[in-house]
C-alpha cells in the first residue's frame, strides 16, 4: 500500500535545498541540479502545490542559524506539509538536535519524507528508525570529514606550508613559499613603518607623523581580476595589523586567532577571530622566510 495519500497531496510538498558552502554553490552545479530537480519528482507523485526552499544555499547544517530550515519547520508547524523532499538526510541537518527536532514534527502533523532512496513515514517504527540511522550516519561522517581535514590542514602548517591570504609585502612562490614583494617601492613603504616605530614607540605616533606626512602606504585588495595593491593614507588598524604581524619577522605562525562557540537562542553561534597569546599559538617557525626585520625585535 501505498504511504502516500489523499491528505499529503492536498498540502504542499516542500523541496529542501541546501549547500554547505558559497564555493559549492559557484561550482557544484550537478548537485543544485540534482536537488531542484527533486520539484519535478514532487509533481510525478501527484503534488500540485510545489514550494522550494533555497534559503540555505551557502550554509553548514552543522548546527548554525538556517533561515531555510526555520522556514520549513514553521511550515510544519502550520500543518501545511504533506512530505518533505530532499536529496538525502544530510542536506536536512548534520546534527542530531535539528534532525530529530524534524524528524518528530513530521511525525506530529504526518508527513512523510522522501528523499531519492525511498518514502518515509515517521510515524511507522521501522521507517522512524531507518531515518534515525541516517541521521546518526550524516553526523558522524561530517564528525570524520572535519578529522581528517583539520589533521591534513596541521601537517602543512607545521611544514609551515599552509598559506590561506599573504599580507602586502610578501608574494606566495611555488611551492607555497613566501618571498618579499619584488615592488621596491611596496617595501620601502613597509620598511618605512618599521624604522619609523623603532624611532617613536608608538604605533598611534607612527599614524600620527604619516598621516601629516600625507605618505600613503601599500594595501591589497580582491576583485574580480584578483589581487590588486592600492595606496591610502594609513588607518591604526592596518599600522597594528602589520606591525603585531610576525610574518613581517619572517616567522611563520599557525593559530594567532581561534573560533570560540557558544550557544544563543538555541543556537550554535561561532565568534571568529578571537586573539591567541603568543605562547599559546600552536605552530611557530621562526626564520621561516625573509623578513622586514629580526625576530628578536619583534
Amino acid at each position: 500500500m501505498s504511504k502516500i495519500t489523499p491528505e499529503h497531496l492536498a498540502r504542499q510538498a516542500h523541496v529542501y535545498i541546501r549547500q554547505s558552502t558559497l564555493d559549492q554553490v559557484q561550482h557544484h552545479r550537478e548537485s543544485q541540479r540534482r536537488q531542484y530537480g527533486l520539484a519535478d519528482r514532487a509533481r510525478t507523485l501527484g503534488w500540485d502545490d510545489v514550494v522550494v526552499i533555497d534559503d540555505d544555499l551557502g550554509r553548514s547544517g552543522a548546527g548554525v542559524h538556517r533561515p531555510g530550515f526555520e522556514r520549513l519547520l514553521a511550515a510544519l508547524c502550520e500543518g501545511a506539509v504533506g512530505a518533505v523532499f530532499c536529496i538525502e538526510a544530510s542536506r536536512l541537518a548534520r546534527n542530531g538536535r535539528d534532525w530529530h527536532t524534524l524528524l518528530e514534527f513530521c511525525r506530529l502533523v504526518d508527513a512523510l519524507i522522501i528523499d531519492e532512496d525511498g518514502i518515509y513515514d515517521p510515524r511507522q517504527p521501522n521507517d522512524r528508525l531507518l531515518l534515525g540511522m541516517k541521521g546518526t550516519l550524516s553526523e558522524l561522517e561530517l564528525s570524520i570529514l572535519r578529522q581528517r581535514s583539520h589533521a591534513a590542514l596541521m601537517q602543512k602548517a607545521q611544514r609551515g606550508e599552509l598559506l590561506t591570504t599573504v599580507p602586502i609585502g610578501f608574494l606566495r612562490a611555488r611551492n607555497d613559499r613566501i618571498e618579499l614583494d619584488p615592488d621596491r617601492r611596496i617595501r620601502e613603504a613597509i620598511a618605512l613603518v618599521f624604522r619609523t616605530f623603532r624611532e617613536l614607540g608608538s604605533i598611534r605616533q607612527v599614524l600620527i607623523w604619516l598621516r601629516q606626512e600625507r605618505i600613503e602606504l601599500p594595501s591589497v585588495q580582491y576583485g574580480p581580476e584578483g589581487r590588486h595593491v592600492v595606496w591610502r593614507l594609513p588607518g591604526y588598524q592596518i599600522l597594528n595589523k602589520m606591525l603585531r604581524n610576525p610574518i613581517y619577522a619572517g616567522a611563520y605562525a599557525y593559530g594567532r586567532t581561534k573560533t570560540v562557540v557558544r550557544i544563543e537562542q538555541g543556537r550554535q553561534r561561532n565568534l571568529k577571530g578571537r586573539r591567541v597569546e603568543q605562547p599559546d599559538w600552536p605552530i611557530l617557525i621562526p626564520e621561516h622566510h625573509e623578513g622586514y626585520i629580526g625576530w628578536d625585535e619583534y
